[in-house]
């Protein structure tokens, strides 16, 4: 997939130029002469924009921070390509949130570098949020038609939520992950209960008795041995 560039900026022969060079390099460019203009456009659509900021009614600076503001746009790159060249007009660009700052006239050949260094950061900032919301998924645990959506907090028996408090969810998640092994009330109070609470043998006891009658058939499936404790078996 061909990576897409704007180009806004009300000078035709820039944009031009820009347009030429930026397509040799591999992109797909569209050119606009107004920021009024690039705002009738999918901007979501593009991989990067290279913005002027001193046009009329809608300077560059103002169509930034609209683009900054929505969510759909919100991650896009924004490169100022302007002859605004003092310290303040640099800072107050990327304040506003853009990736990188060119002053007008410029070398091709730097606006080019500029270009693959600030892809090369979004797409890598792109793959580590990937990457991160990836890692944080949890896939669900089933067990036959009783499933725990980990993500969510939730258990269903054949497709319908069962009520669950939080107790009764955390000793069946911890039993259908850990099965076919008889854990004592000691374990499961350690890997389901935190910090210094105190938990009896009988809140062990009263919890289970409410899920076995909870998750219906799999109740059987809770086994009790007496003496040791309690542990979900494939097979009761």
């Amino acid at each position: 997939m061909r990576i897409r560039i704007l180009v806004i900026d009300d000078e035709e022969a820039l944009c031009e130029i820009l347009k030429f060079n930026l397509e040799k390099e591999g992109y797909e460019v569209d050119c606009v002469y107004s920021a009024e203009e690039a705002l009738t456009l999918d901007l979501s659509s593009y991989s990067l924009m290279i913005v002027d900021i001193m046009m009329e009614r809608l300077s560059g600076f103002d169509f930034a921070k609209r683009v900054r503001c929505d969510a759909a746009t919100e991650e896009i790159p924004i490169i100022f390509c302007s002859a605004l060249n003092g310290e303040d007009d640099t800072v107050m660009g990327l304040n506003i949130g853009a990736d990188d700052y060119i002053t007008k006239p410029f070398v091709i050949s730097e606006v080019l570098a500029r270009v693959r260094a600030v892809l090369r950061r979004s797409q890598a900032s792109r793959q580590w949020a990937y990457n991160v919301s990836k890692s944080l998924y949890e896939p669900d645990i089933t067990f036959h038609n009783l499933r725990i959506d980990r993500n969510e907090k939730l258990c269903y028996l054949d497709g319908e939520e069962i009520n669950l408090t939080k107790t009764e969810f955390d000793i069946l998640l911890f039993l259908l992950t850990h099965r076919n092994r008889i854990y004592s009330r000691e374990e499961i109070i350690k890997n389901v209960w935190s910090g210094d609470v105190i938990v009896t043998h009988r809140t062990i006891d009263t919890n289970i008795a409410r899920l076995r009658k909870k998750i219906g058939e799999y109740g059987n499936n809770i086994v009790t041995r007496l003496g040791f404790g309690y542990g979900f078996k494939e097979t009761p």
